[in-house]
């Protein structure tokens, strides 16, 4: 339930073009964004997780692909130190536990993403919190062989995943600027 001064009530004060850019930052497609834009006044954060729900569901895939294309691929330190640059405290837990990974391991993540990427036209998708390098790669493994259609609707389940982790990463700086 929001209270006065919750952190809800924050998100939905904001102005359009600062929302749609802090709900980018928890899914890539645009079409989720403008569309959760519509779903305000949010009551509570979970009237927000359900309707991230919601929206998503009824996205096309080529939403969910554009959603895909936001992310670093599994193992590439680089690019997810780019990508997330603005928002160090997000940053932190993505694919944190691939460091500790061995070079063979990157190098068969690496491999791995290349033929899933060819196969597929994307990047493997995996909501990789709390994974090993050693896990995600086993995944990967896993799907591989997927037809494209179950892949595609694996992968889109592992970004509403993301979506929802890190909507409570918005939800908790929110209420971190919130507190005294």
């Amino acid at each position: 339930m929001a209270g006065k001064g919750s952190s809800v009530d924050a998100l939905n004060a904001w102005d359009a073009e600062t929302l749609r850019v802090h709900l980018q930052r928890c899914c890539g497609a645009a079409r989720w964004a403008q569309r959760m834009l519509a779903q305000r006044p949010f009551a509570d954060w979970n009237h927000v997780r359900q309707a991230a729900d919601d929206v998503w569901q009824a996205l096309a895939a080529s939403d969910w692909r554009e959603a895909f294309a936001h992310h670093p691929k599994i193992g590439d330190m680089d690019s997810l130190r780019a990508q997330f640059a603005g928002a160090p405290a997000w940053s932190a837990g993505e694919q944190a536990r691939v460091q500790e990974a061995s070079e063979s391991v990157l190098q068969a993540l690496a491999q791995g993403n290349r033929a899933y990427e060819a196969k597929f036209g994307y990047i493997f998708i995996v909501c990789a919190a709390g994974k090993s390098a050693e896990e995600m790669l086993s995944l990967l493994r896993q799907r591989l062989p997927n037809d494209p259609e179950t892949e595609l609707r694996l992968a889109a389940e592992e970004q509403r995943k993301i979506t929802q982790l890190r909507l409570d990463k918005l939800r908790l700086e929110l209420e971190a600027q919130a507190a005294p």
